[in-house]
């Protein structure tokens, strides 16, 4: 076959290529979720967010006192430690440190809970977003919902509005 002829076959190819791509994607319904958005404005993110503090406030009051206490008591070394007599000094200075301590042990397990428990949120949320995606993808027959990785959705794809709208008709039918 010579180059002419090859290159006419190509190109029919291409052409025959082009127009059954074209037919075949009329008939698919694509969607797009912006999955960041989707997380800072559903209703379970809120709530989520004030268990959380309700969870963990007492800890981090409790927390705050003891530094408060810390301060207090490093005033007082500060104002009277030339009054004070050697040992009483040393023991306050030991107390000192003994309770700066018991702080920064309390501050790392009230840090790594909370970061455990964040997680745990966060994967629920996740997962009930999820749930609320394929429901309405069934649900309006779609073919295709594409998230974070998509580097561009026109809004005439974007369902996020659709998703959030779903989400907060959760939280409202559990009221």
């Amino acid at each position: 076959m010579n180059i002419k002829n090859q290159s006419g076959l190509l190109i029919i190819l291409i052409v025959a290529c082009s127009l059954f791509t074209s037919a075949f994607a009329q008939d698919i319904k694509i969607g797009f979720v912006n999955s960041s958005r989707v997380l800072k404005e559903a209703p379970q993110a809120e709530q989520a967010r004030l268990k959380l503090e309700a969870e963990f406030s007492p800890r981090d009051k409790k927390i705050l006192a003891m530094q408060k206490e810390v301060e207090k008591i490093e005033k007082e070394l500060n104002r009277d430690a030339q009054l004070m007599s050697e040992s009483v000094k040393k023991d306050k200075e030991r107390d000192l440190i003994a309770q700066k301590r018991d702080i920064k042990r309390a501050q790392e397990e009230f840090n790594e809970d909370l970061n455990i428990r964040r997680n745990e949120e966060l994967n629920t949320l996740k997962q009930k977003v999820y749930e609320t995606i394929v429901s309405l993808a069934k649900d309006e027959n779609f073919d295709v919902i594409l998230g974070d990785s998509v580097m561009f959705a026109s809004t005439r794809v974007d369902i996020t509005e659709d998703v959030i709208k779903r989400l907060k008709a959760v939280i409202n039918n559990k009221k």
